[in-house]
């Protein structure tokens, strides 16, 4: 149960989140927890959904995007991002079991997708105040500049969702997977 109720429906929810809490429906066949918890602030739910639209718009591949985001869920401890992230890794950018671990752990057995893991949680550890030298081997290992703010971009995207679910015990819905031992 979380912390602050969750509307039950799409018609629960303050009208003006509907439209966006319909369209996630339509998209996926159902809504998550965490958009219908986000939509009790229809300004936080057009914030979430206009950036996560923006980025799948963007350079990253899926595959990419979605190792992102279980590297910032076990970071910052998200059980709930790390159930939703392991199931649309595999579901969705069909990554593998290995692959899978491998992203929760912040690597990856492509180089390319290891270098912007290790950048990610780098932005996380020193909470963006990372080297030269760090943005210089992300662009090394093949990013471009343009990729390497849709990294930071999808760091704050995923850092927002986990403390969100973390913060107000967001109901996981998702098969549930734990985080690491630290």
């Amino acid at each position: 149960m979380s912390v602050i109720p969750t509307p039950a429906t799409i018609s629960d929810a303050p009208e003006a989140s509907r439209p966006i809490l319909e369209a996630i429906n339509k998209q996926l066949g159902v809504v998550p927890n965490i958009f219908r918890l986000v939509a009790t602030s229809p300004v936080a739910l057009n914030a979430l959904a206009g950036l996560q639209g923006a980025l799948g718009k963007g350079k990253l591949s899926l595959a990419t995007r979605e190792r992102l985001a279980l590297t910032m869920a076990e970071a910052n401890g998200c059980d709930y991002c790390l159930s939703a992230h392991t199931y649309t890794s595999a579901n969705f950018a069909k990554l593998n079991d290995a692959e899978i671990a491998a992203a929760r752990h912040g690597s990856s057995s492509d180089a390319k997708a290891a270098a912007a893991l290790a950048f990610a949680r780098a932005l996380t550890a020193a909470r963006g105040s990372v080297a030269p030298s760090e943005v210089e081997t992300v662009r090394a290992a093949g990013y471009s500049d343009a990729e390497i703010l849709e990294i930071i971009a999808h760091v704050a995207l995923n850092t927002f969702t986990n403390y969100v679910n973390e913060a107000l015990g967001t109901e996981i819905d998702f098969p549930h997977v734990t985080r690491l031992a630290a």
